[in-house]
């Protein structure tokens, strides 16, 4: 008994679909988006990092949110839980307890959770911000270095090794001494959020300048821009359109890797005391304040501690997993 006609398909068209699949799979496979990803999610350490980032950047943006769940406010004073002849926390772990997840500040009974959970707005502010000045300047300067070359290459490449060679901590805590308390309508602690994250971010632009520069340098001979040249695309075009593009990758991986560098500067600020101004939660600023009590509350010191490695970390770990993505033909 013979099988109905159209329960019969050709072997040449089932052949030619199974070709067609699979030539689709392999054009697909090869895209850099796809390898990229595959690469990523292949390195634990790097999807830890990643988790761990998100996370922090969630915790920044619901801060009052958290704060308001487990019944505390960063500025809110328990001088009932400070020991009146000490100034420490009553109680062990510097006055850990259900209420208070991380106990308290020494003198004055601040929530130290509530404190870290708003101190990672300042950290993850100041990194994000000075770091997109930071490549918005170096990549605009270094792609001009690297494609015209000549004097303005020069030009730039002096100026990135001058800035290079500046002592910016010592610049932004001269700067924000003479800085008034008032300034483009901020006040207080925006004045000096609006420095730090300026001031770092034009100290940090020449790294990543010099970075974009010697790949412009290589790009601006491949085919695909002498052709762009030739068929009559004007500078312009041939910069933003052709060149930038294939800038992304090394762009966004060193982005990653100078997040968690601003950071810590910005912690060192605050530990300096030029950075945000009290009551603002900092985590330098409260590394500042333990040094006073390390002794008797050793814990108030380890907490803001610990969360700058957390932060620092998780950023590292996540920015060579994604240099190593964006990167098949490298090894780690």
């Amino acid at each position: 008994m013979t099988a109905p006609l159209h329960d019969t398909v050709p072997a040449e068209t089932a052949d030619a679909d199974v070709a067609a699949r699979v030539a689709k799979d392999a054009v697909e496979g090869r895209s850099l988006g796809r390898i990229a990803w595959t690469r990523l999610k292949r390195d634990k350490l790097a999807v830890a990092g990643g988790v761990v980032v998100l996370s922090l950047i969630l915790v920044a943006i619901f801060a009052p949110l958290i704060t308001s769940l487990v019944g505390q406010e960063p500025n809110e004073y328990h001088q009932d839980l400070i020991d009146p002849l000490f100034g420490t926390p009553t109680g062990s772990l510097g006055g850990i307890s259900s209420d208070h997840l991380l106990g308290v500040e020494p003198v004055n009974g601040r929530d130290v959770f509530a404190r870290i959970v708003y101190g990672a707005r300042i950290s993850l502010l100041v990194g994000f911000l000075s770091a997109m000045v930071a490549v918005v300047l170096g990549t605009v300067l270094g792609i001009l270095a690297g494609y015209f070359g000549g004097w303005l290459d020069a030009l730039i490449s002096r100026t990135m090794d001058m800035l290079l060679a500046f002592p910016q901590l010592l610049f932004i805590i001269s700067l924000i001494a003479v800085m008034p308390n008032k300034l483009l309508g901020l006040e207080g602690t925006g004045v000096r959020l609006l420095v730090m994250i300026l001031v770092i971010g034009f100290f940090g632009w020449p790294y990543i300048g010099r970075i974009v520069r010697g790949q412009t340098l290589s790009l601006r001979e491949r085919e695909y821009v002498e052709a762009a040249r030739s068929l009559g695309a004007g500078r312009r075009y041939i910069l933003f359109k052709e060149l930038l593009p294939n800038l992304i990758a090394p762009i966004t991986v060193y982005t990653t890797l100078m997040i968690p560098t601003n950071i810590l500067t910005e912690a060192a600020l605050s530990f300096l005391g030029a950075g945000v101004k009290p009551p603002t939660a900092s985590w330098g600023q409260m590394l500042n304040t333990a040094v006073r009590y390390y002794q008797e509350d050793p814990m108030y010191m380890v907490v803001p501690g610990v969360a700058i490695f957390i932060t620092v970390l998780a950023f590292n770990l996540f920015g060579d997993g994604v240099r190593d993505a964006l990167d098949p033909k490298g090894t780690r």
